[in-house]
């Protein structure tokens, strides 16, 4: 069961985000709440839940500093911050705690249910590697087995439910496993055919396509969405890999799409 933790210091939101949580997970996660910062971190240090979504804005201790010390309890605690305020406004603070999301208030069903399930599997994603960890210990860098293949796997689905974090690397992995990096890198790129950074680095700016089609948000949000705490490396890096700076590519995109609706119609 997925153990979801809801803080907030207003009665109202605290109960719309149960009732949509309970509503979508019934069968497959557990419930709790808090009424402010500091009963999240007492909640949250007894049951360790698997994802909090917090408000940020609260009275004592607020959401950031809530969640930085949930942290550092439980570093594998996935952080959801919760905000009326305009979203970016604490993006970089969120991106840097490595926070999966950011909801803007009045929360939107659909939104907290997609933000809730990536969190999960970026929490179950974590587990299931941590498991394989003696096994990767004993593979040899040069096998292409079925453990190696499976080591892989389980690698991959990983990449993909967290590529957003910030301090995601090749190292990070390596120390999930308990093996060298050098030797995990090996294993990597005779597995998969790309090294490492290549591949993070794919699954980034497949993301940020995506989210640049949304013209509501800036560069720099999606920078922090995909990643990178810096938006001028985000930029370069985006630049490198398609050839267009972001701005560019919104121009384009938006432009195919001008295009695609005028000729809607003709023969």
């Amino acid at each position: 069961m997925i153990k979801l933790l809801v803080a907030d210091d207003e009665a109202i939101e605290r109960k719309m985000l149960v009732s949509i949580l309970e509503k979508e997970f019934s069968t497959e996660a557990m419930v709790r709440v808090a009424e402010n910062g500091r009963q999240a971190v007492e909640i949250a240090a007894i049951w360790n839940p698997d994802v909090v979504l917090i408000d940020i804005e609260m009275p004592g201790i607020n959401g950031i500093d809530a969640a930085r010390r949930i942290l550092d309890q439980q570093a594998g605690t996935k952080i959801i911050f919760v905000t009326a305020y305009g979203v970016f406004i604490y993006a970089q603070e969120a991106v840097k705690l490595g926070a999966c999301d950011y909801i803007l208030k009045p929360a939107q069903p659909e939104e907290v249910v997609r933000s809730v399930r990536r969190a999960a599997g970026q929490a179950e994603s974590h587990r299931q590697l941590q498991a394989l960890a003696p096994e990767a210990g004993r593979l040899d860098p040069g096998a292409s087995g079925d453990k190696t293949a499976a080591l892989m796997a389980r690698v991959r689905k990983y990449l993909q439910h967290n590529y957003m974090l910030c301090d995601i690397s090749l190292d990070s992995i390596s120390a999930i496993l308990n093996i060298n990096a050098s030797y995990f890198s090996s294993l990597f790129k005779r597995s998969m055919g790309i090294n490492f950074v290549d591949y993070l680095t794919e699954l980034r700016m497949n993301a940020a396509r995506e989210l640049l089609l949304d013209p509501l948000r800036s560069t720099a949000e999606v920078a922090g969405l995909v990643g990178y705490e810096n938006a001028n490396y985000f930029t370069r890096a985006f630049k490198k890999k398609t050839g267009m700076t972001p701005t560019e590519f919104r121009r384009s995109a938006a432009q195919s799409a001008r295009d695609g609706r005028g000729g809607e119609g003709q023969p």
